[in-house]
């Protein structure tokens, strides 16, 4: 009966050493697992992000050069417009040395006009002058 006893505690133990080995075994496999299901899910994370930055940066490159020539456009536009006003700033310019050139010019014929006429007066005042000056030589 102790002997019998011995043995059962004896299978006893060793189903339990049995046991704590398996459950050691299934803890460690389980560890392991979830390090290396860690490292996979690391690993999936990483290129979704490469991919996904691979996208973005072709979007961007996309949204870039569309940029680009969006201002070269613009820019462009612009160019002629400035052409145009620098066109239209030269003709108004030549339009006022024009207005100038006959400005003066009519300025120029306006004082001979009034020289002369000036000169008509003096004449016409100095001989009236003379009239008086000889009828007062006269009168005298």
């Amino acid at each position: 009966l102790l002997l019998l006893q011995r043995q059962a505690l004896a299978e006893e133990e060793a189903a339990k050493a049995k046991r704590e080995l398996l459950t050691r075994f299934l803890q460690e496999k389980l560890s392991r697992e979830e390090q290396s299901s860690m490292w996979g899910l690391h690993k999936v994370r990483t290129l979704w992000r490469l991919a996904q930055r691979k996208t973005k940066d072709q979007e961007l490159r996309q949204d870039i050069e569309i940029l680009s020539q969006t201002f070269s456009r613009v820019m462009d536009c612009k160019d002629g417009v400035i052409e145009a006003l620098v066109r239209d700033l030269k003709e108004a310019e030549e339009q006022q040395n024009r207005a100038l050139r006959s400005h003066l010019h009519l300025t120029d014929q306006l004082l001979h006009l009034q020289r002369c006429r000036l000169g008509y007066l003096e004449e016409g005042f100095n001989a009236q002058v003379g009239a008086l000056k000889a009828e007062f030589e006269a009168e005298r």
